[in-house]
């Protein structure tokens, strides 16, 4: 049986990590104000950030999708690992030996398998730098070195070679325990007539790292004749490696794209080192795939979509590299950045430009050139006789669906007047009205077509009815002014809770009256209240979450800026006082209608009664109008 991680050693790890620092290796994060920083969320698609960092409270929020939690939930969702398999990544980026319970602990059994599959393909990747310094290795020093790699460029890279013969990392592997399923299923043995044997062999090997800097695959290239393999093999898709997900050196990029809001998005693995050696330090490569909508998830994450986000390709010159040009114009309007194509003189990739012309050249090549969408239309007109009135209009009818595709109508018509000059149409107000009638066809067949977004929008719609009390987060009724006071205090009550105590502890459930916050407002009892909270206190308060919707709620509520530029005691007060008031106000109304109800002819030891009860809480009501928070 798997052992239990201590308790407290888990505490230590969350202890341990900045929440900031490990969000940091997959998204751009900025100010948003009160020690919170802000990112675009990595879990779903948005054009402005609504991802939010409490660095302070180790825990993170998204106002658009409601996923929140800590830094242990954060790398979960993410890496799609378990809870073990997390605080054991955690724990050794943190340099904590975690202790497990319940009959000790035997790492070759109780490590997660994404765990187990990682730490074979770090220790493939020692391997294979080591193998690169064998006699038999020269091919691949020599390789290396005829396109200007020495071994500085080489280790910093991490490149390596993979030996000839049928299974020397395979033997090497299990000598370290891993297992032959788990050699398999990694990607780094094939099966062979009598076992596992080695997927690549006598190759130069780069290491493929994914955002976080973990090694999850290779990328093998072909040194000799007698190889019939193809000219680069990748590792197959396995648990940690989906090719369509991974960008080569990005974890050497990410910071530099993040900080000046530019990525340069490259061919080759040879093309991105080139690239980083002459100072292009925000080249990155695809894996044996086109560059699709995954790989600008990624991208978009860091880039933080801002006005001045650019993002450049440079393609061979050939028709293959004009096709891939193409096929990324077509992803395009899913950025916000900028996008630009360059190619190199004489159909050169950038390694061999720094090889012909030194690394100034690189450098050069990647300064912005001709945006992507203009490369694209003369691409698609230039296949066209535009001497001819047939010829003319079949290009437009082949162009304009393209331009009509761009989201932001400024763009859209400035791109439709400079296709109407590429055609050598005069008319360009013709030009501008096809393509505007284009994109408000192409719209309304969106809206009525039977594709996914018609089907995934009513399995939505089921959802909500299914549960309609699951809280809407910032949005769930702040045009009601009680909801959006009621909200205030509780943030107060989380984030501050020395400015609410002790009057917040003595307020009931029922004077918070939207069911959320109510909820949010048992727990904060539950987990003993504001007074003296301990330093653990917002963990108490999420623990005592009867379920997930009431525990996202409390996170939200944890992390989302509180409204005022001055959060004191004064502003605290005006929240207590103005839920109170609100809730005296109610309980009057509520004894008024008892009182009409009674009648003259009631009880009269009851009607005296509800009539006290109506003096006193008018008394109160007005003594807190007239002293504010010293009447509580």
């Amino acid at each position: 049986m798997a052992g239990r991680i201590n308790d407290d050693d888990v505490k230590a790890v969350r202890d341990a990590v900045p929440i900031d620092a490990v969000v940091s290796e997959y998204l751009q994060l900025r100010n948003a104000g009160g020690g919170n920083l802000k990112g675009l969320c990595p879990f779903h698609d948005e054009k402005s950030p609504s991802f939010q960092v409490s660095p302070s409270k180790g825990l993170f929020h998204c106002f658009g999708c409601q996923e929140g939690g800590d830094t242990i939930a954060f790398v979960m969702k993410i890496d799609h690992l378990s809870f073990s398999e997390t605080v054991e990544r955690l724990a050794a980026k943190a340099g904590i030996t975690l202790r497990y319970e319940e009959g000790g602990y035997n790492p070759g059994h109780q490590r997660g398998e994404r765990t187990r599959l990682v730490e074979a393909h770090q220790i493939a990747a020692r391997f294979y730098a080591d193998q690169l310094g064998s006699a038999e290795a020269e091919i691949g020093r020599r390789f290396l070195a005829e396109r200007g790699f020495d071994q500085a460029a080489a280790e910093h890279f991490g490149v390596g070679y993979s030996p000839v013969g049928w299974d020397h990392l395979t033997r090497f592997l299990r000598g370290k325990g891993f297992t032959d399923r788990e050699l398999i299923l990694s990607g780094l043995s094939q099966d062979g007539r009598r076992g596992p044997i080695d997927r690549f062999r006598g190759r130069l090997m780069w290491p493929i790292k994914d955002v976080g800097g973990d090694v999850v695959g290779f990328g093998a290239r072909k040194l000799r004749e007698d190889d019939n393999g193809p000219k680069y093999l990748n590792t197959p898709e396995t648990p940690i490696y989906k090719k369509s997900q991974v960008l080569y050196g990005i974890d050497l990029a990410k910071k530099d794209i993040a900080k000046v809001s530019r990525a340069v998005v490259v061919e080759g693995y040879t093309d991105v080192m080139a690239c980083h050696l002459a100072g292009v330090t925000t080249a990155i490569a695809t894996c044996g795939t086109a560059f699709g909508g995954d790989h600008i998830k990624i991208l978009r994450r860091l880039l933080m979509d801002n006005g001045s986000a650019r993002v450049i390709f440079t393609f061979d010159g050939d028709a293959a590299g004009q096709k891939a040009a193409l096929r990324a114009f077509e992803d395009d309007q899913k950025f916000a950045a900028e996008t630009y194509i360059a190619i190199a003189p004489d159909g050169m990739d950038p390694c061999e430009l720094r090889l012909a012309k030194g690394d100034e050249a690189v450098a050069d090549l990647v300064e912005p050139r001709t945006p992507l969408f203009e490369f694209a239309l003369r691409q698609i007109v230039g296949r066209y006789d535009l001497e001819t009135p047939a010829g003319r209009a079949a290009a437009l009818d082949e162009a304009a669906p393209v331009v009509a595709k761009i989201k932001n109508l400024a763009s859209q018509h400035e791109v439709a007047v400079q296709l109407a000059g590429m055609v050598g149409i005069l008319d360009e107000r013709f030009v501008v009205q096809r393509v505007a009638q284009i994109a408000r066809w192409q719209r309304d067949r969106g809206g009525r077509g039977p594709g996914p977004a018609g089907p995934e929008r009513r399995r939505h719609d089921v959802g909500q009815i299914q549960a309609p009390t699951a809280p809407a987060g910032p949005a769930l009724n702040l045009r009601s002014p009680a909801h959006r006071t009621e909200r205030e205090l509780l943030k107060l009550a989380l984030q501050r809770p020395e400015l609410v105590s002790p009057a917040f502890d003595a307020y009931g459930i029922d004077e918070f009256t939207a069911p959320p916050y109510a909820a949010v407002r048992q727990c904060i009892q539950d987990a003993g209240g504001t007074t003296g909270a301990p330093a653990d206190y917002l963990d108490a308060v999420r623990e005592a979450a009867p379920d997930d919707t009431v525990r996202a709620l409390v996170t939200e509520l944890a992390v989302e800026a509180i409204f005022a530029k001055n959060v004191d005691e004064a502003y605290a007060g005006d929240q207590l006082v103005t839920v109170r008031l609100r809730a005296v106000d109610r309980r009057i109304r509520d004894v008024q209608g008892t009182l009409a109800r009674l009648g003259a002819h009631g009880d009269p030891a009851q009607l005296s009664a509800v009539q006290n009860e109506l003096w006193v809480l008018t008394q109160y009501g007005q003594s807190l109008r007239n002293h504010g928070a010293a009447a509580l």
